[in-house]
């Protein structure tokens, strides 16, 4: 059962941006706080952002917030994640997750019981 579907991964140089989407598939998270999240093989998954129900409020790790920025458009049920200036380390797995409200800003992945199968981030020096 997918519950979300993420998508607009792929290789790039190092410099270029990305945007990924998280849209809805059997889970509907219109009432739902949304984050994202990365994880490389032999590391655990990395909390990147979080955003509110309303897109209102977001949140983000000290290690992206400068070139991080989530957001989402609850018409079409769809979280995005943009990615600017990507660099080498930055490629991994990217996740995102929901958790249904009431919800707070956390980047713990065990708070999220909703999640997709990921999208891959490849870049390139």
């Amino acid at each position: 059962q997918v519950q979300l579907v993420e998508s607009g991964g792929g290789s790039v140089q190092a410099g270029e941006s990305l945007k990924l989407t998280c849209a809805a598939a059997d889970y509907n998270p219109i009432r739902s706080c949304l984050a994202w999240f990365r994880q490389t093989p032999g590391q655990e998954r990395e909390g990147l952002a979080w955003i509110s129900i309303g897109g209102g409020g977001t949140f983000y790790a000290d290690s992206v917030k400068d070139r991080f920025s989530v957001s989402r458009d609850n018409v079409k049920l769809e979280g995005y994640l943009k990615i600017d200036n990507l660099k080498p380390e930055d490629s991994a797995m990217y996740y995102c997750a929901a958790h249904p409200s009431p919800c707070s800003p956390d980047l713990s992945p065990a708070y999220y019981g909703f999640w997709g199968q990921g999208t891959q981030v490849t870049v390139s020096s």
